[in-house]
Order: structure tokens, then C-alpha cells, then sequence
């Protein structure tokens, strides 16, 4: 598909932030796949082979930041760029780097700072840096 700028995962529970993320990546040439969990989204990145997951923490099954210390645990997606996109607490936040995760945008946020995150994420994986990257400013 020419245009597109790259696979991105969105994980998230709640159908219409899955929809909302997808739109607004999808508006800016990213091929978005979706998950409804931690669980799937483990399926999903044997088969599709995303440049980039984000992950809600609060899911069923599997939690965001487990589903994220069981991507880095697995050497095929140790470097998977994974970023948390949530209402987090400090803790949270905490956590979700103590397992390696790559950036984070709290909910509710702005389409654009959701987009910057997955560009430097897209960049990271092309070894251009680190992308930790808040869209609060931070």
C-alpha cells in the first residue's frame, strides 16, 4: 500500500478509543491492526508483525503492562517499540518503565500528540534514538 508509513498495534478494551486511535493514525498513512486485550494482542504480533503497539494498562485478561514485559521477554519482539497510551498513575508510569516500555500518552489527548508519539516510535525502530515521549509536555 503505497503511503503507508508503517504497522501500527493499537490494544485497548474499549472499542471506541480502538476506533478513535485508528482514524487518526490511519488519517496519517499508518496501517492500524487493533486488539481488544493483552492476550490477543500476543496473537496478533506473531501474525501481523507490527513497527509499533500501543497498550491501554487497564484490560481483561492480560494487562498493558504485563502484555508489554511479556513482548520484551520474548527475543522476537524484545526491541518492539511499545508505548502505553492510558490513564496512568505515577506508579503506573513507574512500572510500565521498569518493563521496558518505549513512550506513554495519557487519555484523554490530543490527536497530534498521539501521532508525534507513534512517528518517534516509528524513528526509534529505524535507530534513530530513544522516543520516550510524554504528551503532556512532559
Amino acid at each position: 500500500m503505497e503511503g503507508v508509513s508503517g504497522r501500527v498495534l493499537v490494544v485497548d478494551d474499549n472499542e471506541a478509543i480502538r476506533r478513535l486511535i485508528r482514524v487518526n493514525l490511519e488519517l496519517e498513512g499508518f496501517e492500524v491492526v487493533t486488539a481488544a486485550d493483552g492476550a490477543e494482542c500476543l496473537e496478533v504480533v506473531r501474525r501481523v508483525k507490527p513497527d509499533v503497539v500501543t497498550l491501554d494498562v487497564m484490560m481483561p485478561r492480560l494487562d498493558g503492562l504485563r502484555t508489554a514485559a511479556q513482548l520484551r521477554a520474548q527475543q522476537q519482539t524484545a526491541r518492539l517499540p511499545i508505548a502505553i497510551v492510558s490513564a496512568c498513575t505515577p506508579a503506573d508510569l513507574d512500572r510500565g518503565e521498569s518493563v521496558g516500555v518505549d513512550g506513554y500518552l495519557g487519555k484523554p489527548f490530543d490527536p497530534e500528540d498521539l501521532v508525534a508519539l507513534v512517528r518517534r516510535l516509528m524513528a526509534k525502530r529505524e535507530g534513530e534514538g530513544f522516543a520516550y515521549g510524554f504528551g503532556d509536555g512532559r
